[in-house]
C-alpha cells in the first residue's frame, strides 16, 4: 500500500448512554483525506445492585469486541491501529492476578456524598486546586477513592485502571494510565504533567496502584491472540493511546483555524472553555470552578463542566416511563415555537445530578429561582435549551476573563452539534457566531491521533484540524436579536449559587 493510500483506524468511543466503534480512513498525501464510518453501536446501561449504581463493563467489552469484528469486515482488512476513548473519573480495580474485582461504580452513585468535606479537612480546597487545577465535582476520583478504601474489594486491589485503560488492558494484556484521563483524577500536577505526590500523600492514596503514565500517540500494546480469534482479525494489530478522555479527543478535532476560539463539547455533559498552553491555577479560577484538564500535544483544556443534554435525556426517559413518549424531532420543533427565556434554571443545580423524575425537578428549580414554571414537554424542553445556552455563555465569558484570552468564535462539537435550536440559542446567548460540527468529534480526534502515530498524517494540532476543516464543513449560526433578555437572565442566575460547584470547607478528618 502506498504511503498516501487511506489507512483504516478503529476508534472505540464510549459515552454515558451508548458505545460505538467507528472506522476512520485517513491519508496524508496532498490535501489529505479523512472519512469516518460507524460500524457498530451498542447500549451502555448502568445497573443498580445492592444499592450501588455500576457500569456493566463486561457488556461494554463485549460490544467493543463485536465492534472490532465489524471494523475488520467494513475495512476489508485488520485496522492499522485501535484507540479507545471514554468518559472520565471512573475506574476498575484488579487483584494480584489481574482479575477484575467487581463492576466499576458509576460516578452518579451516591457513595461520595460527604467526602469532599472530609478531603477539605485535610487539604483545603485552595491547596488542592493549586496542586491539581481540577474543579470541584462531587464524584471526582479522589472522593471515590476515599469512599471505597475501607472496603474489602479495595483492600484486595493491586492495580487501578481508569475505564479506557481497563478496556485496553483486556485487549492487550498491558497496563497503563493515559494522561488526559488521568488528569481528571485530581492526582495530576498540570504543570509537570506527572503525579502530584503532595496530594496523594496528604490524602493517603498509594500511587503504586496506578499503572505507568502514557500520553496520546504512545503505543499501548497489541491485540492478544485470544482477542484476534474473538474478532476474526489478523495480527499484529497495535493499540494506540489516544486522548482517552473523550473530551480530549473531541477538542483535538475542533475545526478551528487559530487560537481565538472557545469550544462546547456537547453530549450528556457540556464541556465549555478554551484551549490553553498552560494551566490557570488562581484562587479566582478555583472559585469560578474551572478545571485544567490535560489535552493532546501538551495543551490544557481550561473548561467548566455543565450538566448538559442529560437534562433533556432524563426528561425523555421520564415521559416514556409515564406512557407519554415524546419524539425528539417533534419536541424540538415545538420547543422552537415557545417564547424564549420565559423559564430557565441554573443548569448546574445539584438537584439535577441523579437519575429520576427530571421534569418535576426542572419545574421545582424554576420556582426556586423565581421564574415561570414551564408546562408540558415543549415548554420544559425550551427551558432546558435556554438554560444550557445561558450556562455556555457564562462559561465562555468566565474562561476569557480568567485566562486573559479573547475569542471571536464558539465551536460546538459532539452530539449537540446536531441540535440546531441549541446551537442557535448558544450563539444568541454568547453574542458570538457558533460553528457547529463535527458531531463525531471524539471519534475523529481518536482516529487522527492514531493516524499521526502510524505516520499516515504529519504535523501538530493545526495540521490535524486543517484536515477536519477540509473534510467536514461546520454549520454557522450568527447571533440574533436583542441581548437584553439574555443579560437579565444571566444576572438572575449569577445571583443563585450553583450548590454543586461549592466545595465544602469543613468536615471530619480523613482516616
Amino acid at each position: 500500500m502506498s504511503p498516501t493510500a487511506p489507512l483504516p483506524f478503529a476508534a472505540v468511543d464510549l459515552g454515558a448512554s451508548s458505545g460505538r466503534v467507528m472506522v476512520g480512513h485517513v491519508s496524508g498525501g496532498g490535501a489529505g483525506t479523512l472519512r469516518l464510518q460507524e460500524v457498530h453501536r451498542f447500549p451502555n446501561r448502568p445497573v443498580r445492585t445492592g444499592g450501588t449504581l455500576h457500569w456493566d463493563i463486561l457488556s461494554l467489552y463485549g460490544g467493543v469486541l463485536d465492534g472490532l469484528r465489524a471494523a475488520g469486515t467494513a475495512a476489508g482488512r485488520a485496522p492499522a491501529s485501535v484507540g479507545i476513548d471514554t468518559w472520565a473519573v471512573d475506574y476498575g480495580l484488579l487483584d494480584a492476578d489481574g482479575a477484575l474485582l467487581g463492576n466499576p461504580v458509576h460516578y452518579r452513585d451516591t457513595r461520595t456524598e460527604g467526602r469532599a468535606s472530609a478531603v477539605a479537612a485535610v487539604l483545603p480546597p485552595s491547596g488542592l486546586y493549586a496542586a491539581t487545577g481540577i474543579q470541584y465535582l462531587p464524584f471526582n476520583t479522589v472522593y471515590q477513592l476515599l469512599a471505597a478504601r475501607d472496603s474489602a474489594v479495595f483492600g484486595a486491589a493491586r492495580r487501578l485502571l481508569l475505564i479506557p485503560d481497563l478496556l485496553t488492558y483486556w485487549l492487550t494484556g498491558e497496563a497503563g494510565t493515559e494522561l488526559t484521563n488521568a488528569s481528571t483524577t485530581q492526582l495530576i500536577d498540570p504543570r509537570t504533567r506527572g503525579w502530584s505526590r503532595y496530594v496523594a500523600d496528604a490524602l493517603g492514596i498509594d500511587l503504586a496502584l496506578f499503572a505507568p503514565l502514557r500520553g496520546p500517540g504512545d503505543p499501548a500494546g497489541e491485540l492478544l491472540p485470544g482477542v484476534l480469534a474473538e474478532t476474526g482479525l489478523t495480527g499484529p494489530v497495535p493499540v494506540t493511546a489516544v486522548g482517552s478522555h473523550d473530551t480530549a479527543s473531541a477538542v483535538a478535532a475542533v475545526p478551528a483555524s487559530g487560537d481565538r476560539f472557545a469550544y462546547v463539547a456537547t453530549g450528556t455533559w457540556s464541556l465549555a472553555g478554551l484551549e490553553l498552553d498552560a494551566p490557570v491555577l488562581t484562587e479566582e479560577s478555583r472559585r469560578a470552578n474551572f478545571t485544567n484538564e490535560l489535552g493532546v500535544d501538551g495543551t490544557v483544556r481550561y473548561l467548566r463542566n455543565i450538566m448538559g443534554l442529560w437534562l433533556l435525556q432524563e426528561c425523555l426517559r421520564s415521559w416514556e416511563a409515564d406512557g407519554t413518549p415524546q419524539p425528539l424531532d417533534r419536541l424540538l420543533r415545538e420547543a422552537a415555537e415557545v417564547p424564549g427565556l420565559r423559564s430557565y434554571v441554573d443548569a448546574d443545580d445539584p438537584a439535577f445530578l441523579a437519575p429520576g423524575d427530571m421534569p418535576r425537578r426542572i419545574v421545582d428549580a424554576c420556582r426556586r429561582l423565581g421564574v415561570r414554571a414551564p408546562e408540558g414537554p415543549a415548554e420544559i424542553t425550551r427551558c432546558v435549551l435556554d438554560s444550557l445556552a445561558l450556562a455556555h455563555r457564562r462559561a465562555v465569558e468566565d474562561a476569557q476573563r480568567l485566562s486573559g484570552r479573547a475569542v471571536d468564535t464558539v465551536h460546538v462539537v459532539g452530539g449537540g452539534a446536531r441540535n440546531a435550536l441549541l446551537c442557535a440559542l448558544t450563539a444568541d446567548a454568547c453574542g458570538l457566531p457558533v460553528l457547529a460540527g463535527p458531531a463525531e468529534a471524539a471519534a475523529l480526534g481518536n482516529v487522527l491521533v492514531q493516524a499521526r502515530a502510524a505516520g499516515a498524517v504529519q504535523g501538530g494540532l493545526p495540521e490535524l484540524r486543517a484536515l477536519v476543516r477540509a473534510t467536514l464543513e461546520p454549520r454557522r449560526y450568527e447571533p440574533r436579536g436583542e441581548r437584553g433578555a439574555w443579560d437579565r437572565a444571566a444576572a438572575r442566575i449569577a445571583g443563585h449559587t450553583p450548590h454543586m460547584m461549592v466545595t465544602p470547607v469543613r468536615g471530619p478528618k480523613v482516616k
